[in-house]
């Protein structure tokens, strides 16, 4: 290195130091710009990934679906070693629904419910309307502290991030993040993103679960609190389809209660009612989980039985007859009720599933209907069922002689008109 006299830096010398502080600095520059170009381009990708995914949850058609889509997705476009939803369900009524809309918990074991806020692990103390919301929990995850959120946590779960889902300042929920990285989740960190991200779902959660009661409503008889006759029939197709595949016999079981104008003539409508809530849960403690019970009108009740043979379905159904016979309905401290009932069953059996479901669903209820009339005419209080196969011929059942009969019965009642299909409801006005 040249100095001069002065020990100053010759010009020359002093040029080319400037020139390497300059290239180093240049070198540093571009390192920083390629590191935020990466960085711009990684945010770019998680942004786009994230707005696909507020798509899917958004256009999720039901409550399977959303929480599948969430549990499936998120992880992957989050980077996250656990994925974890806690919902508020005070009464059970969203575990109620979901379950009478057929949906499987159990394809959901990182679905949690809880029966009242303090079970999501926020310190919320006294609230009120002018509390303000809590804030995401970010931190180390702690085996005990965490153990409602994380029941099932990953092997070397580090930190997590438990973020309040919020709609209408209501605290609906949690939903809880997880990662193996110790510092992925700190309580110096930003919470904007996931705040965010948390309150679309909130939303979504919210409109589909609304949505979900109002299809039970659509689906359920208000009186009794079981399925009605829109929501067997759906059922009826899709079980007849269900059978054709997987070559299992399913069953069905027409219930009507036994001189039920008496009761209402004797005890009011208030009374019937009643009886029709008390008959409808007898009905129910006899059933399977997988069993559909449903009021098709009046006091008239079909259950479907999934892979039920006859001989299993008229077992069920004498166990039916037994329960509601045999105690009397207190109806008041002063007044108790004898009530029975009469039932058909028939069976659809593998190979006997084949053509029109439609059709072959007319069929078969029609089956029921008619061995329910030969309950009735031979004395009540009874179950009849009979093995033969609901065939069918230019697409009318082959029990058209048994319902001609009925037909024949309905033409010498007063005040009911002959139809060319006799309803159940005109048969039970006649029978009653």
């Amino acid at each position: 290195m040249t100095q001069t006299a002065t020990g100053k830096l010759s010009p020359q010398t002093d040029h080319a130091a400037r020139a390497v502080d300059l290239a180093a600095e240049n070198q540093a520059l571009r390192a920083r710009m390629a590191y935020l170009l990466e960085q711009a381009e990684r945010n770019h990708s998680i942004m786009t990934r994230h707005q696909a995914f507020d798509l899917d949850i958004v256009s999720a058609a039901n409550f399977p679906e959303l929480i599948g889509t969430i549990f499936r997705v998120l992880p992957v476009i989050s980077e996250l070693d656990s994925v974890t939803l806690t919902l508020v369900d005070e009464d059970a009524d969203i575990r109620t629904v979901m379950l009478k809309l057929d949906v499987v918990f159990e394809d959901f074991p990182e679905l949690i419910f809880v029966e009242s806020l303090d079970g999501l692990g926020f310190d919320l103390g006294q609230r009120n309307v002018y509390t303000p919301t809590p804030k995401p929990l970010l931190g180390m995850y702690d085996a005990q502290r965490h153990a409602t959120p994380f029941p099932r946590p990953p092997a070397g779960l580090q930190s997590v991030a438990l973020v309040p889902l919020l709609r209408n300042k209501r605290i609906i929920g949690s939903l809880n993040l997880g990662s193996c990285d110790p510092t992925r989740f700190t309580p110096s960190l930003g919470t904007d993103f996931i705040e965010h991200m948390a309150s679309i779902i909130a939303i979504c959660l919210e409109n589909v679960i609304s949505n979900e009661m109002l299809k039970y409503i659509g689906l359920t008889d208000s009186l009794t609190g079981v399925y009605n006759r829109r929501y067997i029939d759906r059922r009826l197709l899709e079980e007849i389809a269900r059978a054709r595949r997987q070559k299992y016999p399913i069953s069905f079981m027409y219930i009507d209660i036994d001189h039920f104008k008496r009761v209402n003539d004797t005890v009011g409508h208030g009374g019937g009612d009643d009886v029709l809530r008390e008959v409808a849960t007898r009905i129910k403690n006899e059933l399977r989980t997988s069993d559909a019970l449903a009021r098709f009108g009046g006091e008239e009740f079909v259950v479907l039985l999934i892979d039920a043979n006859l001989e299993s379905a008229a077992f069920v159904a004498e166990r039916i007859r037994a329960s509601v016979a045999g105690s009397m309905i207190a109806l008041s401290q002063e007044l108790q009720l004898s009530v029975t009932v009469s039932i058909g069953v028939a069976c659809l059996n593998p190979g006997e599933a084949e053509g029109d479901p439609a059709a072959i669903a007319r069929a078969w209820v029609a089956q029921a209907d008619t061995l329910l009339y030969v309950a009735k005419e031979t004395g009540r209080n009874r179950v009849v069922s009979r093995a033969e196969p609901v065939a069918q011929h230019g697409g009318k059942s082959t029990f058209g002689y048994e319902l001609n009969r009925r037909r024949l019965r309905l033409s010498s009642c007063p005040n009911v008109r002959l139809d060319p299909q006799p309803t159940a409801e005109s048969v039970s006005e006649c029978q009653t």
